[in-house]
C-alpha cells in the first residue's frame, strides 16, 4: 500500500450529566486514486451527514494495493473501478461490488506520442495500470486496431506516473485522464488523443464504470454501518449537487487538486461533465442494480450490472489477465441498495 493522504475523523463526543464520553464507530474507507468521483464520502464526513460513524479515509494512488487492503479486512469500503469485479470472484476474496457510482463520460483517453500511428505500436511501450480501467481501454482499443496484447510492451503506470515517460518519449502510448491529458497535450506538441469513453456504444456497455466495494464481513457483521455508509455516499452526492461551488472547493482541498480541474471532471452543474464523468443519482444506480423499476441512463437496462461485469470478464480473458469465465452475480450484492430503496430512499438529480 502507498497511502499518500489520510483524513481521520475526530471522534464524536457525547457528553452529559458528568457521564463519560462515547466515541463513534470508525469505518475504514479507501479511495483507489485521487479522484473526485470517489470522494463524496469525504463530503459526507465534513458535512456531518453520517454523525454516528467516523470515516477514516485513505487515498491509495494504487488500485491493486487498495483492493488487497479491502480483501484483507484492513478496509471496510473501497471506491474504485468496476472492472475489477470479475477478479474478485475469480480470486474468491471476501469482497463485493455494492453499487455503481458513475460511468466515464469521456474522461478516460488513450494518448499517442507525437509522430506515432497505431501501425507503429507493435514492439513499442504502452502504459496502463494493470487490472484497471486503463488496461481495459488500452486493450480494447489495440484490439480494434488488430494489435494483440503480446505485440506491445506493457508498462504498469497510472495516469500521473505516465506523464514523465510520455514527456521523455519513452512511451508510444499511454492511458490518461484529466488533468494529465491536458498537461501532456499542452507540453508535447503533436501528441494526440486517439480514443475516449464518451462514445455512445461504449457508454451503453457499462464496462467503464466506477463502483463502491465493501468487505463481505463488514456487511455481515455490521450491516447497519454498511447501510449508513452507502446512504451517506448518496447524501454527499446530493450535497454536492445542491452546493457545487462550495463542494468543488472542498474536494480540491481534500484531493490536493486545482479547483478548476475538479470542474473538468465532475462539472459545475451538479450532475455531469461531458468529457468527464456522469454522476449516477441513487435512483439511476438502483435501477442498474435492479432494485427499483426503470432503465438506467445511456441505454443501460434495468439490472444490467451483471451483464456489464460478464462482458468485462470476457475482455479480461481476451487480454490474458484472466483464464476463467466466472459467475458475474457472485461479485455483486445489491441487497444494501435494495434495503435503502425499500426504506423509501430516493434521489433524482438533474443538471442545475
Amino acid at each position: 500500500m502507498r497511502p499518500i493522504q489520510t483524513i481521520a475523523a475526530a471522534a464524536a463526543i457525547v457528553a452529559g450529566g458528568g457521564v463519560g464520553a462515547a466515541a463513534a464507530e470508525t469505518v475504514n474507507v479507501g479511495i483507489c486514486v485521487s479522484w473526485p468521483g470517489y470522494a463524496m464520502l469525504e463530503v459526507a464526513r465534513q458535512k456531518d451527514l453520517i454523525p454516528d460513524y467516523d470515516l477514516n479515509i485513505t487515498i491509495f494512488e494504487d488500485p491493486l494495493g487498495g483492493h488487497a487492503a479491502l480483501a484483507a479486512g484492513q478496509l471496510d469500503v473501497y471506491g474504485c473501478t468496476a472492472d475489477y469485479t470479475p477478479l474478485v470472484v475469480d480470486r474468491g476474496t471476501d469482497v463485493v461490488n455494492v453499487a455503481y457510482l458513475n460511468p466515464s463520460y469521456g474522461v478516460d483517453h488513450i494518448i499517442l506520442s507525437p509522430d506515432v500511428t497505431p501501425a507503429d505500436l507493435p514492439g513499442k511501450k504502452v502504459a496502463a495500470p494493470q487490472a484497471y480501467i486503463g488496461h481495459l481501454l488500452m486493450g480494447i482499443w489495440l484490439d480494434s486496431e488488430g494489435i494483440t496484447p503480446d505485440q506491445v510492451e506493457w508498462v504498469n503506470l497510472n495516469a500521473d506516473e505516465a506523464v514523465g515517460p510520455m514527456m521523455s518519449g519513452d512511451l508510444a502510448a499511454a492511458y490518461m485522464y484529466e488533468p494529465w491529458i491536458s498537461k501532456v497535450l499542452e507540453a508535447k506538441p503533436g501528441a494526440s488523443s486517439i480514443v475516449n469513453t464518451g462514445d455512445a456504444d461504449v457508454l451503453q456497455t457499462g464496462i467503464f464504470m466506477d463502483a463502491l466495494y465493501m468487505n463481505k464481513n463488514f456487511i455481515s457483521d455490521d450491516r447497519d454501518a454498511a447501510l449508513a455508509v452507502l446512504k451517506a455516499r448518496w447524501d454527499g452526492l446530493g450535497y454536492w449537487s445542491a452546493n457545487v461551488e462550495e463542494t468543488n472547493k472542498l474536494l480540491a482541498e481534500f484531493l490536493q487538486w486545482p479547483e478548476e480541474d475538479i470542474g473538468y471532471v465532475i462539472g459545475t452543474n451538479g450532475k455531469d461533465f461531458e468529457g468527464g464523468i456522469y454522476m449516477l443519482d441513487f435512483d439511476e444506480s438502483a435501477r442498474l442494480c435492479g432494485v427499483i423499476d426503470g432503465d438506467g441512463p445511456f441505454g443501460m437496462a434495468n439490472g444490467s450490472m451483471a451483464d456489464s461485469i460478464a462482458l468485462t470478464n470476457d475482455w479480461w480473458i481476451k487480454l490474458g489477465l484472466m483464464t476463467n469465465k466466472v459467475d458475474a452475480t457472485a461479485g455483486i450484492d445489491c441487497s444494501l441498495m435494495g434495503d435503502l430503496a425499500a426504506s423509501g430512499y430516493r434521489q433524482a438529480l438533474t443538471a442545475n
